[in-house]
C-alpha cells in the first residue's frame, strides 16, 4: 500500500517547489525581458565607434606579427653532422632536437573578449530555460482522458524552450571552432612568414568572426523575444492546464 511522503519531507518539497515557482516567474517576467532590452541596446550601438562590436574597434586591436630572426643551426639538430668517438661509436647529438619555430602569434584578444561575452549570454539563456522547464514540468497534470488542451500547450512550450537551448549550445560552440581555425591559419604564418596571403586569410577570419558576433546578438535577441512572447501569451494554460477548452497554443 502506498503511504505517501512523510510530513517532514512533504513540507520540505513544498518549500522547494515555491522557490522553483518564484525563480521561474522571475525569469519570465524580469530576466528575459531585461535581456531583450540589453541586446536591443547592443545591436543599436553595434556600429558606433564606442561599441566593442564596431569593426573599427576590432581592427585597432588586431595583433601584429613580426617574425624573429632565423635561429642558428643547433649542433643537436637532425641535420647536424655526426662525429665518431674514440671507441668508434657514432655520436648523433644524444638525440636532442632544436625547436623549429620559436615565434609566438597572439590571439585576437578583442574578438576573444566578445566571444566570452556571447558565451555568458548563451549560458544565462540555458539556465533560465532550465528554470522555466522545471516550472512547467511540475505543473503537468495526471494523465487522464479529456480536456488535454492545456497539456498540449505545456508540451509546445517545453519544445520551444528545448529549441532555444539547442540554439544557445550551437552559438556557444562557435568560439571553439573559431580558435581552432585561427590556430591553423596562424601556424601557416609562422611557418611561411613571407607569404602575404596567409596574413590576409587570418585577417579575414577575424573580420568574419566579428561579423558573426554581431549577428549572434540578433539571434539571441530573437530567441529571448520569442520565449517571452510565447510564455506570456500562454501563461494561463501553462499554470492551469486543466479546465480550459480554448484550444491549442497561440
Amino acid at each position: 500500500m502506498y503511504r505517501g511522503l512523510d510530513p517532514k519531507t512533504s513540507d520540505a518539497l513544498k518549500v522547494w517547489r515555491a522557490t522553483i515557482d518564484s525563480e521561474a516567474l522571475e525569469v519570465v517576467n524580469v530576466t528575459f525581458p531585461a535581456k531583450v532590452r540589453h541586446l536591443n541596446a547592443l545591436i543599436a550601438s553595434s556600429h558606433s565607434p564606442s561599441s566593442p562590436f564596431d569593426p573599427s574597434v576590432a581592427s585597432s586591436h588586431a595583433p601584429s606579427y613580426t617574425p624573429s630572426p632565423a635561429p642558428s643551426p643547433s649542433p643537436y639538430s637532425p641535420d647536424s653532422k655526426k662525429r665518431k668517438l674514440e671507441n668508434g661509436a657514432v655520436d648523433a647529438g644524444a638525440g636532442e632536437v632544436g625547436v623549429k619555430y620559436r615565434d609566438v602569434l597572439e590571439t585576437h584578444k578583442h574578438v576573444a573578449e566578445l566571444l566570452q561575452q556571447l558565451k555568458r549570454e548563451c549560458e544565462e539563456l540555458v539556465e533560465g530555460c532550465d528554470k522555466i522547464k522545471l516550472y512547467i514540468n511540475l505543473r503537468v497534470p495526471c494523465i487522464e482522458d479529456g480536456d488535454n488542451s492545456g497539456v498540449a500547450v505545456q508540451e509546445e512550450a517545453l519544445a520551444e524552450l528545448h529549441r532555444a537551448q539547442e540554439s544557445a549550445y550551437n552559438l556557444r560552440d562557435a568560439a571553439g571552432k573559431y580558435f581552432a581555425s585561427r590556430g591553423k591559419a596562424a601556424s601557416k604564418i609562422v611557418k611561411y612568414p613571407g607569404l602575404e596571403d596567409y596574413k590576409l586569410a587570418l585577417q579575414e577570419l577575424d573580420d568574419r568572426q566579428l561579423y558573426l558576433a554581431r549577428q549572434h546578438l540578433h539571434d539571441l535577441r530573437s530567441i529571448f523575444v520569442i520565449l517571452v512572447d510565447v510564455i506570456h501569451k500562454n501563461i494561463a494554460k501553462i499554470k492551469q492546464p486543466k479546465g480550459n477548452n480554448q484550444g491549442l497554443m497561440y
